[in-house]
């Protein structure tokens, strides 16, 4: 029940982030050479809705959804700790960029098809690049 209770809560969210974006259908694919310069203080309060399931800082561990500290240069699906990964994500070998979080975020469900996140995008490209800005803050020095 707090897993689908997590669940709607992302859904809203998107939902909102996705009420400030550009409207459905004129949005370009997501290439790596087109993500803007992201604000990681705006980032922060994308990220909040985000906070449902996971956590950035060091030692907050696992939540509804795996941890998000030093995400960048970690392959998908191999967070240890972590069991609920879906065999779509453990498989496809992928070593988590800005790029790559990038066109995930922008659409997941067919960025990786198979996966267990309920999560449906945040279309807006600015808003993914702060999301990501954010994110990059929180590794080991």
């Amino acid at each position: 029940m707090r897993l689908l209770a997590a669940a709607s809560l992302c859904i809203a969210a998107a939902g909102a982030v996705a009420s400030r974006a550009a409207p459905p259908g004129t949005a370009s694919p997501v290439a790596a050479s087109a993500m803007p310069t992201g604000d990681a203080a705006r980032g922060r309060q994308i990220f909040a809705p985000c906070r449902t399931c996971h956590y950035p800082e060091k030692g907050y561990g696992h939540h509804n959804g795996p941890s998000l500290f030093a995400i960048f240069g970690r392959r998908a699906g191999t967070q240890q700790g972590f069991p609920y990964y879906s065999e779509a994500l453990k498989r496809s070998n992928l070593v988590w960029t800005p790029e790559l979080l990038n066109a995930w975020l922008a659409n997941p469900t067919t960025f990786i098809p198979g996966t267990d996140m309920v999560f449906v995008a945040i279309p807006g490209a600015q808003d993914r690049a702060d999301l990501i800005a954010y994110l990059a803050q929180f590794h080991d020095p």
